[in-house]
C-alpha cells in the first residue's frame, strides 16, 4: 500500500505492460501489444502524478488507438512477407486431365503429382478434353481452375476476377 501511495500506480502500469508484452510474444498473433503502448502512457500519466481517472483514460485511448490505427499497417506488412501456402504454389503447375472438363456438364478431373482433383476450366465455355495438358491458374474451395494456356490474357483474367 505504502508504494502503491508513494510511488502512484507505477508498479500496476508495469507490470500491466510487461504482461501485455509477454502475452504478445506468446501468441505472435497482434492482440495484445496495443495494450502495451497503453500502459506506456499510463505509466508516465502516472509517474507525473495524474489521477488514476486519468490514467485509465489515457490507458484506453492509446490502446485503442494504436489498435485503430497501427494493426492494420503491421498486419498487411507482416502478412506480405510470409511465404505462399502449399496451395498457392499449385498455381501455373501443369496437370494431367484425366476426365473431360466442362463447366456446363459440371464435370472435370485432373490429376497433379499423383492426386486427383476436382477441376473446372478458368474460361466460361471452354472445354478440356481427358488427356490434355492443362495449368492451373486458381483455386476455389477445394476446385482447381484450370486453363490449356499457362499465360492467360489480361481480358480471360478480368473475366475469371468477374470484371
Amino acid at each position: 500500500m505504502y508504494i502503491v501511495l508513494e510511488y502512484g500506480y507505477v508498479g500496476f502500469w508495469v507490470i500491466v505492460t510487461v504482461l501485455a508484452i509477454v502475452a504478445e510474444l506468446i501468441s505472435v498473433s497482434l492482440t495484445t501489444i496495443w495494450f502495451a503502448f497503453g500502459g506506456v502512457m499510463a505509466l508516465l500519466l502516472s509517474a507525473v502524478g495524474a489521477p488514476f481517472w486519468l490514467q485509465i483514460a489515457g490507458f484506453l485511448v492509446i490502446s485503442l488507438l494504436s489498435l485503430y490505427f497501427t494493426r492494420p499497417w503491421a498486419i498487411k506488412h507482416l502478412n506480405s512477407k510470409r511465404g505462399k501456402s502449399n496451395l498457392e504454389e499449385l498455381i501455373g503447375s501443369a496437370v494431367q486431365v484425366t476426365e473431360t472438363i466442362d463447366n456446363r456438364r459440371q464435370t472435370g478431373k485432373v490429376l497433379h503429382k499423383g492426386m486427383e482433383w476436382t477441376a473446372r476450366a478458368a474460361r466460361d465455355g471452354e472445354v478440356i478434353e481427358e488427356g490434355e495438358e492443362a495449368y492451373i491458374v486458381r483455386i476455389e474451395g477445394v476446385k482447381l481452375m484450370v486453363s490449356t494456356t499457362r499465360a492467360m490474357q489480361p481480358q480471360d483474367q478480368a473475366q475469371m476476377m468477374g470484371e
